[in-house]
């Protein structure tokens, strides 16, 4: 068990930093270009789907309930709204299924709450002020959105199970000016968490006090499961709003944009058949339907739901091992040394470090300086603002293994070197 640093006297510490800058100093000379910044799916991922790149040539039925190839159903074809419905456990008829990209759903959400309001209700950019609950650490888009259309937003800490929710109940049940929260429940953005059917239920039963307040439900990572036999489970949360009569309280979103072709996928709005109806009514100016042949093509690769499944866990042979050399080299390098913790998630695509406070910014651009590039520190909060410089995120997924267990050697000597020099600072 190695010795924690809070406990070496100075001398200790000095000595320890010698050999640290000497590591540092040797991995620097490596002239690495290493990129762990964002969530992207390996070209090994990508090329599982390739197949289906064959499901429809020249000669092939382009028929579904209309011809694909023309004009035509702008809320999807219903073979991938059956897709969709099944993976978020909705019904078909709550399903809009779009472009390849759910942040650009999401964008259009919010943007036409803003400029034609939800439900009849007064646009958000008419009323005085409109604010946004941001789970933190969260996902930096998410963030972005918000800062784009100027709306407010509120920090509300993320706790083992999902974000605190005597504070969410707080604010959306007693203040009109709350419009909506943010959340990723299932293998959240950076954190890895799963919400638990309390917090679930208790989303469910909230009484806002905005009749325009929505719950931004990303379920980015419903089906990124690491293990077959080992999965978070989290409780529809459509189903539980109907249950509370709150029918209208959700709104959605999926894509396959890791799960097929990030730049080709199909993404999805679920939600209320009455939201449904709303959002329809202004999607019709915008659009006369998206790419159906996607759809398409995306519904006879996987066939149902199962299909799905299945390709994921071939995903996940691939992630799998990526995680464990982040965990592993992360215990070995750093534990019991008191100056970092993590999270220790069993899907979705990242995994949350808390350094010593005020040193994620540091460690980043050391690791930057060395040749590895990683998520900006304080991008996983409102305004690029983490008020304890503490949190980073870590993306496992894009390097090979090799330049992976590279990454996660340098980036511990990283971690250790900006630690010794601020306890040393003390």
């Amino acid at each position: 068990m190695s010795k924690a640093y809070d406990s070496m006297s100075k001398d200790e510490l000095e000595n320890e930093l010698k050999v640290v800058q000497k590591k540092y100093d040797e991995y620097k000379a490596l002239g690495l270009k290493l990129d762990m910044s964002r969530g992207k799916p390996a070209p090994a991922q990508i090329e599982l789907s390739l197949p289906m790149m064959d499901v429809l040539n020249s000669s092939s039925d382009y028929m579904s309930i209309v011809d694909t190839r023309n004009y035509g159903i702008a809320d999807g074809i219903p073979e991938a709204k059956k897709l969709i419905a099944d993976i978020l456990e909705v019904d078909p008829s709550e399903v809009i299924v779009c472009g390849n990209s759910s942040l650009n759903i999401m964008f259009d959400v919010v943007s036409k709450a803003m400029n034609k309001g939800i439900m009849g209700e007064t646009p958000w950019g008419k009323q005085s002020k409109v604010k946004f609950l941001c789970p933190v650490p969260g996902y930096d888009r998410h963030f972005a959105i918000l800062q784009y259309f100027g709306i407010e937003m509120i920090n509300v800490p993320m706790k083992e199970d999902g974000p605190d929710m005597d504070m969410v109940e707080e604010y959306v049940n007693n203040d009109s000016e709350v419009k909506g929260i943010w959340c990723v429940p299932k293998y959240a953005n950076p954190t890895g968490i799963s919400y638990s059917d309390e917090v679930v239920k208790r989303f469910a039963a909230l009484k806002p006090a905005a009749k325009d307040f929505r719950i931004f439900w990303d379920n980015a990572y419903c089906i990124h499961d690491f293990y077959e036999d080992n999965q978070d489970k989290i409780l529809p949360i459509l189903s539980e709003c109907k249950k509370q009569g709150n029918d209208d309280l959700v709104y959605m979103f999926c894509s396959t944009s890791k799960v097929t072709f990030p730049g080709a996928g199909i993404a999805a709005l679920a939600t209320s058949e009455a939201n449904v109806k709303d959002y329809m009514s202004q999607l019709k100016w915008q659009t006369i339907g998206f790419d159906k042949i996607n759809m398409l093509r995306h519904a006879r690769f996987f066939g149902d739901v199962n299909g799905v499944k299945k390709h994921m866990m071939k995903h996940a042979a691939l992630i799998r091992p990526k995680f464990e050399i982040v965990l592993k080299t992360l215990e070995k390098e750093l534990g019991g040394l008191g100056i970092g913790k993590w999270t220790n998630p069993i899907g979705g695509y990242f995994i949350s470090f808390d350094s010593l406070d005020g040193c994620a910014k540091e460690i980043v651009k050391t690791a930057k300086e060395a040749g590895v590039v990683m998520t900006g520190a304080g991008a996983t909060y409102p305004y690029g603002k983490d008020p304890k410089d503490s949190n980073i995120r870590i993306a496992p997924t894009y390097p090979t293994e090799e330049e992976l267990q590279k990454a996660c050697d340098l980036f511990a000597v990283c971690v250790k070197l900006v630690s010794l020099k601020k306890l040393l600072a003390k």
